[in-house]
Formats: structure tokens, sequence, C-alpha cells
């Protein structure tokens, strides 16, 4: 196992904030009610660097330990504060099953389940699919859905699994070169899927463009999904029916305008226990009440990607291109 380098940010000296692509006091609060979120001077920690698109982080339960995936570069790393950053999972995402794929990219949104095992939305391979055995090369996975209807997913992105152990996850043509145009499109939407612990698979949601990051609320009464589209850079939010279906969609909050003068997109998004949500988008994160205003923004300089909470809700980690970075919550 490679172990990096690992350059950590605790106070950013005038010198090196000027070399880094976010201001030395990234947070910009619109209401008051972000100050019992974050406080206004915290600051960003630089963990690691070098990456060439960084995403789908996610603390591990038992080791408190970050996993995070670089998508084109098929690998997935850990992050530790006492060990710093090593490559955890290579390949992460892309082990062949489509030797047709012409991006081969890796691992993109990442969860463990109810079984404390670590789910991964494969790009390469199609797929999600859970992490059987890390310590072998290749590591060892194991398929849990792959088709629709026969035909191969276009490239699950993320996922987020629901009390009742049905897992929901996105599937827009992120890892196709050509995207909606590629040849290798079976799907004929880039929809929003279920998949029952019977295996069953449902197509949920047919009508966005680009469906990327998806979270429950608190009481799993809402499902908030980001669509990552220039064009209409928007979060909305479905009500969850007890059969696990959702209800018809409400635009929750429409950011399109913001994309013009900010790098960024609506991506990965968490939520707290209060329901506010965490939700990467133009310019950074972005941090949304219940009722959808729009408290305030984590500036991160370059584009956001996607977002963890560790145990405790004290850290809230950033993925964002080519860094993972780091941000002291309120408790």
């Amino acid at each position: 196992m490679r172990t990096f380098a690992v350059m950590l940010l605790l106070v950013a000296g005038p010198a090196l904030a000027k070399s880094l692509p976010w201001p030395e006091r990234p947070v910009v609060a619109n209401t008051p009610q972000l100050q019992q979120i974050i406080a206004a001077d915290a600051q960003l920690q630089l963990l690691a660097e070098g990456f060439r698109w960084s995403e789908g982080p996610v603390v591990e339960p038992d080791s408190g330990d970050v996993l995070f995936t670089d998508v084109p570069q098929n690998t997935l790393y850990r992050w530790s504060d006492t060990d710093g950053l090593s490559v955890y999972l290579q390949p992460s995402g892309y082990t062949g099953l489509y030797p047709d794929n012409q991006l081969q990219e890796g691992a993109n949104g990442l969860i463990f389940n109810a079984d404390n095992q670590l789910v991964l939305a494969q790009h390469g391979d199609r797929r999600l699919a859970v992490l059987l055995d890390a310590t072998t090369q290749p590591p060892q996975y194991q398929t849990l859905v792959s088709q629709y209807q026969g035909k191969a997913f276009n490239s699950p992105n993320d996922l987020v699994q629901h009390s009742s152990g049905a897992y929901y996850f996105t599937d827009p043509p992120y890892g196709l070169k050509g995207g909606d145009a590629s040849a290798e499109k079976q799907q004929s939407v880039n929809g929003v899927y279920r998949l029952d612990a019977d295996g069953s698979v449902t197509l949920l949601i047919t009508d966005l463009t680009r469906p990327n990051g998806l979270a429950f609320s608190p009481d799993e009464q809402w499902l908030y999904l980001a669509n990552s589209d220039p064009d209409a850079a928007q979060w909305w939010r479905y009500p969850v029916h007890q059969d696990g279906r959702l209800g018809k969609g409400e635009l929750f909050f429409d950011a399109t305008a913001h994309t013009k003068t900010a790098s960024g997109l609506p991506d990965g998004l968490k939520v707290l226990p209060s329901g506010v949500l965490l939700a990467t988008g133009p310019g950074g994160v972005w941090l949304l009440s219940p009722e959808g205003e729009h408290l305030g923004t984590i500036q991160t300089g370059v584009a956001a990607a996607n977002v963890a909470l560790n145990a405790d809700n004290s850290w809230l980690y950033i993925t964002a291109s080519q860094y993972l970075l780091r941000i002291p919550l309120e408790p």
C-alpha cells in the first residue's frame, strides 16, 4: 500500500493562503441562523491534494477514517488523522466488466450500509457493488444491481440507503464517453432507481436531465435530489411513501443563475439532524434550511463535488476538484 505525503492546513498563514483558491475566511452567512451550524471564522483545512477529480467521501464507522475516490484515476483513497493518505482500492469502479467502456472511470458515490459494508456506485462497471475483500489484488466486489429491464445502467453515480434496507441511486451518463450521445448508453433516461431487498428494481424518476447527489430528510419523509445541469442547476425534493415510491417532486431551490458567476453545480449532499442541507453547488457548499432558505455558503474556490459528516457531525469533509478538505461545524 503506497503512502503519500499529506499537507494538513490547521491555520492558513497569509503566505500559504494566497496560494490556495479559497479565502482565508470562507464562510459567507446570509442569515444569523448560519452561526448555529458553523462559526463565521471557521477555516478550511487542506488534508490532501493532487487528484484529478475527488469525489464520494464517506467516514468509515469503525475507524473514523475518510474514504473518497479519484474518479478518472479509478482509485479509492483512505485518509486518517494518524496515517495521512494511502491508496485503499485500485481499481475502485472499473474492473473490466465492460471492455468497450472508453472512459474506464472508477467509483463515485460511497456509503456504508446497515451491515457496515462499503457499497460503491461504480461508473466503469455500471453497477452498485459491495466490497467483499480489500486485501486482494484486484479487490473483490459483489454486484448488487447492474441492469434495469435487461439493459445496463448508464453509470450509477450516488446512492443512499433507506431504513427499509432499499437503496436509492442516480444514473446519469457521466461515465460514458459522449454522455447522452454515447453509443454505449442503453437506458433511454437518466433515471433515479430503487433497489429493494428482494432484488427488484423500480424506476422512480425519469424527468431530470442530470440526477446526481441524493439524501433523505432525518425522518425519511423527503428524498432530496440534486440536478447537476448548468441549464437547470436545481435541488428537488420528493415525498417518500410507505411503499418506498416517491410522490410528485417539488423544486426546492433553483441555483441556475448562480452558475454564471461561480464554479460548481448541485452535486453531492448530506442532511444534518436539524434538517439543514449541506449541498455542493455554485461557489462551494451551500447550507439550505428545511424550508429552502439559503443560509450561507462555504466558499471552496473550485468546484466542490461532495461532502461527508463524521459520527458526531463536528467535521464536514469536502471533496473539491483536486482537494480533500474539512471544516469544523458547531456542536
